[in-house]
């Protein structure tokens, strides 16, 4: 397979696997800063570290399930679906550091956005087994199906 071929079904996904790399570091600062500006026994350390260690602890589901959904199904829809869960995971932190249960909503979308990519999975996997077995293809069906859910991901 040429290499330009290979680029052209995955640059979404690396670029957004890029923001997020980006996005840890800034977390990684906050909590570097507010170790250095305070004691580390104080509430807003603790605060600052618990979410970003929250934030770390789902960061390998995520990278997971966007590529798996990437690969398997759709680069485009996955990639999406990758940004607003940055964009989620930017609420939970700064929502965190203010008072924990402001961080619940986006926790709460989080988990949504991590659900949808799950189930691109799973059917990405499972349309290529009927494809291997069966010898039908739904993947442009799947494909239309999902670039169109994928815009519900913005409702609250």
């Amino acid at each position: 397979m040429d290499s330009n071929k290979v680029v052209e079904n995955i640059y979404l996904l690396v670029i957004v696997t890029l923001v997020s790399v980006l996005q840890n570091v800034f977390f990684a600062q906050k909590v570097e800063r507010e170790c250095k500006n305070h004691n580390t026994r104080t509430s807003a350390f603790e605060r600052v570290s618990c979410a970003n260690r929250n934030c770390m602890d789902a960061y390998p589901t995520f990278l997971a399930v966007m590529w798996c959904a990437g690969l398997c199904l759709s680069q485009a829809p996955a990639a999406f679906a990758g940004i607003i869960y940055l964009v989620v995971r930017q609420k939970y932190f700064v929502g965190y550091l203010g008072q924990t249960s402001q961080s619940t909503p986006g926790y709460l979308f989080g988990k949504r956005v991590i659900t949808f990519l799950s189930l691109m999975c799973v059917v990405g996997i499972a349309n290529y087994l009927l494809v291997r077995f069966y010898g039908s293809d739904y993947k442009e069906y799947v494909e239309t199906i999902t670039q169109a859910a994928t815009a519900l991901l913005l409702i609250p």
